[in-house]
């Protein structure tokens, strides 16, 4: 990571991930983090938790998986470790066990979606509707989450070197549209600002949130993801501005277009349509049990001559 105001992942980190190191492939880190801010974003509302909290959240939870392979910890595990771990820093602080019930009630129903994956059988039953089944606290299920939660709260501190530092970009985006002249248009900001958290539409019917669920934030400075975030925002309105090689609109955040490019990529990439095989694998990968048996069902094989 870089030693910038906020850290960043460093190109070695980008090129060549932990988990991808272990062999999980690019496509399926990349929709496995998305869950795991799912999941954090999720876990929020429930709580009624401030936006600024499950925001850092997700950063955090983003940033540690350039240090960390997804072979060593579960996604759910860290998540819940990292929405601990922001409450404190934002000092809206959740309660522990408020915490282990919304995610003892989120793997839950994400077991019951991977059992019935079409909300009907074979047969063409309709499958019984979700229903939480709450734990014993006196049972092995609270104090395994227990034991997660505090180790996954004390892993990010030291594996990202108790730099938790987040620059969220709602400010930013503020004054960037006032200075382009758009703050009378509530649709471009309205826009603008969904694409750098809050979109409710997805190609992935159970991912919510946009820019937030995807590693920009641990990649890019604040005023290139803004800059993307207005680009998205103002073609899809179809508003015209300054782009010409003397006058391109997003130099004057110190942007480069490169960048700016490659954060709409990352957002725009999330509308993607996925099938329902791919659905189904990120959701029985929330462990990090299922995921080192994954690795072992696609491990390579050697032919010998």
């Amino acid at each position: 990571m870089s030693t910038s105001l906020y850290p960043l992942a460093s190109l070695a980190q980008i090129e060549k991930t932990p988990s991808r190191e272990d062999g999980i492939p690019e496509e399926l880190e990349l929709d496995l983090r998305a869950f795991g801010c799912k999941l954090i974003h999720e876990a929020g509302i429930l709580l009624r938790q401030k936006q600024v909290a499950v925001a850092t959240a997700q950063i955090l939870f983003q940033r540690f998986w350039y240090v960390t392979s997804m072979k060593q910890f579960g996604i759910g595990d860290i998540g819940m470790g990292a929405l601990y771990l922001a409450s404190k820093l934002e000092e809206c602080p959740v309660r522990m066990r408020d915490l282990i019930n919304v995610y003892d009630l989120l793997l839950q129903r994400t077991a019951h979606k991977l059992k019935h994956p079409a909300g009907t059988s074979s047969s063409g039953v309709p499958c019984p509707e979700f229903k939480y089944v709450p734990m014993s606290y006196f049972g092995n299920t609270f104090y395994d989450l227990k034991d997660a939660l505090v180790v996954a709260e004390m892993q990010i501190l030291k594996r990202l070197g108790f730099n938790v530092h987040v620059v969220l970009p709602y400010g930013t985006l503020v004054n960037y549209l006032r200075l382009l002249g758009l703050t009378e248009r509530e649709d471009v900001s309205s826009k603008a600002w969904g694409y750098l958290n809050d979109a409710r539409v997805s190609a992935f019917p159970f991912l919510l949130g946009l820019s937030l669920q995807t590693p920009v934030y641990a990649l890019y400075a604040v005023p290139t993801i803004v800059s993307a975030a207005i680009l998205l925002a103002t073609r899809q309105l179809g508003i015209s501005l300054p782009s010409t090689p003397d006058s391109c609109w997003w130099e004057l955040f110190d942007a480069d277009w490169e960048d700016v490019w490659s954060v709409a990529g990352y957002i725009m990439r999330l509308y993607r349509e996925r099938n329902p095989d791919d659905q189904a694998r990120v959701l029985g990968l929330v462990s990090k049990k299922g995921v080192r048996l994954w690795l072992e069902d696609h491990a390579p094989t050697h032919t010998h001559v």
